[in-house]
């Protein structure tokens, strides 16, 4: 998560047919400008530029400009949770004068003002991933429906303990962050369980990262040390509460769910590191996001509402009742 991207912009441009790789060498100056600002620009801004979802994510974005015609410019916080850098490359793709902005928002709700100004600006703002808060404060959403993707692994758990009675750790994303609280209740209603019930021993917040979620697992089995189910708000946070579990000898008898659906992640699924992940498909959200501004940018239609891109339980342990598909389908469909 340590990403090293100055506060601005990493701007990725796709080369266009007739434009020449240094913009034109100095000559003829006013025609090369207008020859380069006619390309349409979308901007993709992500959480982070490391993790390995938005590092697949922004892959997807660059075939798709690429497919459609646009110039693509891209941006990430120095961290998940970093609304400062992202208001800037708000700012900043405004200026540079794009036709849409597509966002993971780090903070759901502070993003907001930023967005606003730049759909006065005529702009369009599309979510991926994560939706704002409201949910429309952006033209559109496409992402995963993270409720039912933490909905999913409650169920696969609730039927795994078979009747056994849960001692459950929820190692969560921060607050503010709409998918995490969106994961979180999902895991929450698929178990059976409210806020608050007595069979959840422990919380603790990881922002999505392997060492946190190490250190609050361990956090977790020093104040529960009998805990014996653990819900992860993603995988990297999963395979640190392993660690932490294998270091006191509890990884064999621990069930650890997941989401995300990440190469990693299944490979832990495969290996019996985690039971069951819901899989999430990103590469799609960012190829239908910059489809929607293509469309926006040719003839002013505006893409609107949410659209939902998928998601799987992928686990070899399958049980009752809960529809899944193997680690084998989970490799083939994973990302990173």
């Amino acid at each position: 998560m340590n990403a090293k991207l100055p506060v601005g912009i990493l701007v990725t441009a796709l080369l266009v047919a007739g434009c020449g790789g240094g913009g034109g060498g100095g000559g003829g100056g006013g025609e090369g400008g207008q020859s380069a600002s006619a390309t349409p620009k979308v901007g993709l801004i992500t959480k982070t530029e490391t993790n390995p979802f938005f590092v697949k994510m922004k892959e997807g974005a660059q075939k798709s400009a690429q497919a459609n015609g646009l110039e693509l410019m891209t941006a990430a916080g120095k961290f998940d949770g970093d609304n400062a850098t992202q208001i800037t490359a708000i700012e900043n793709m405004v200026a540079a004068g794009v036709k849409g902005i597509l966002i993971t928002p780090s903070d759901t709700k502070a993003i907001v003002p930023a967005i606003k100004k730049a759909r006065d600006a005529g702009v369009l703002v599309i979510a991926l991933d994560t939706p704002t808060e409201p949910q429309d404060a952006t033209d559109a959403l496409f992402a995963t429906d993270n409720f039912k993707a933490g909905e999913l692994i409650g169920q696969y758990a609730k039927a795994a303990m078979a009747g056994k009675p849960a001692k459950i750790a929820t190692l969560d994303l921060a607050p503010g962050i709409t998918v995490g609280q969106l994961r979180h209740d999902g895991f929450l209603k698929g178990f059976g369980v409210q806020a608050g019930d007595p069979s959840i021993v422990c919380s603790q917040d990881t922002r999505g990262d392997q060492a946190k979620g190490q250190t609050a697992m361990e956090n977790c089995l020093q104040k529960a040390p009998d805990i014996n189910l653990v819900y992860t708000i993603n995988e990297p946070a999963a395979l640190g509460a392993h660690t932490a579990l294998k270091a006191k000898g509890r990884d064999k008898d621990v069930l650890i769910v997941s989401v995300d659906g990440g190469c990693t992640g299944t490979k832990a699924v495969q290996s019996g590191q985690i039971a069951a992940t819901s899989q999430q498909y990103q590469l799609k959200m960012a190829e239908d996001g910059v489809k929607a501004v293509a469309t926006f940018a040719k003839g002013g239609q505006k893409a609107s509402g949410y659209t939902d891109t998928g998601v799987t339980l992928i686990t070899d342990k399958a049980v009752s009742g809960v529809e899944a598909k193997d680690t084998t389908f989970g490799l083939a469909n994973c990302w990173g």
